[in-house]
């Protein structure tokens, strides 16, 4: 089944004194691209991060948004004091007239003054774990809601080919009233303007022409392309696989047989139905870019 590239999943996990909070979020697009924001020091499984994403994950714009609340006193992080001193000296030359004043809060504020303590290797690895695991639970979430926002987008779908299968079929009902009616015309008339001159009526001549427009506004080639087309989309709409792309190829291909047939067959009540055909398309079209 068809899945959905909007979602959205999140996860917590506590660890003691440290509380993880993870929410994933995504949308549609044409590639995959992450967006990863980790605190600060853990911004080392980033790669990791986005190699566990794009395993589960294969097109879309994903938001992943890790927060960590650590209430034990571990989680001080270090003065680097000459960073701190080195701040200091450079405002060190405004004089009392110049009325600053020096916030050290500000001071600890600024870049590379306060920063996090760095893991160990035991410690690098628990945390990976719990990365890793609260990532895998969260993208299960984000895919059970994709899961059924592509139930959604498969009903809908399914729909819009059922009106082009319907619309279809009344122009394949139509097509060879077309070709009688033109010949009726056609000899309609000839005889006209062969009795305003008085000659005899050639009917090879009256067979030669509506065989040539029969050539011309034969439309059984694109009507089998467009029904195949259509078979395939459905086949595409209960796959395993990512689909999104093919899909979109159909439509684009289910576009150009319908406008084909509306060029060639040159009859009204076919061009309303191709009308419909183009409208159901257009759905079609819009709703396959939500398809992962």
């Amino acid at each position: 089944m068809i899945l959905s590239m909007t979602g959205y999943g999140d996860a917590q996990y506590a660890d003691g004194e440290i509380a993880y909070a993870l929410i994933i979020k995504s949308v549609n697009n044409k590639y995959f691209k992450a967006n990863i924001k980790l605190p600060e020091h853990l911004s080392i499984f980033e790669t990791e991060v986005d190699k566990l994403l794009r395993s589960r994950l294969s097109r879309g714009s994903v938001n992943y948004s890790l927060r960590v609340l650590n209430t034990s006193a571990d989680a001080a992080q270090e003065l680097n004091l000459s960073a701190m001193q080195s701040y200091l000296r450079q405002l060190g030359h405004l004089s009392v007239a110049d009325n600053v004043h020096i916030d050290l809060g500000a001071i600890v504020a600024l870049p590379g003054v306060c920063q996090p303590p760095e893991l160990d290797e035991a410690e690098r690895q628990q945390a990976w774990l719990i990365i890793e695991n609260l990532t895998n639970q969260t993208i299960d979430r984000l895919m059970e809601m994709r899961r059924t926002e592509g139930q959604a987008l498969r009903e809908d779908l399914l729909s819009q080919c059922a009106q082009i299968r319907q619309e279809l079929a009344t122009i394949v009902q139509r097509a060879p009233g077309v070709l009688r009616e033109y010949q009726q015309r056609l000899l309609q008339r000839a005889n006209e303007l062969i009795g305003q001159a008085g000659l005899p009526l050639e009917l090879d001549d009256v067979r030669r022409e509506v065989a040539l427009y029969a050539e011309r506004s034969d439309i059984n080639e694109e009507i089998s392309r467009l029904g195949s087309h259509l078979d395939q989309f459905a086949k595409l709409c209960d796959s395993r696989e990512p689909a999104g792309r093919k899909l979109d190829f159909l439509a684009q291909e289910l576009l150009r047989e319908a406008n084909t047939i509306g060029s060639k067959a040159n009859d009204a009540e076919i061009a309303q139905h191709i009308v419909a055909i183009k409208g159901a398309i257009d759905r079609l079209k819009e709703q396959v870019q939500n398809v992962e």
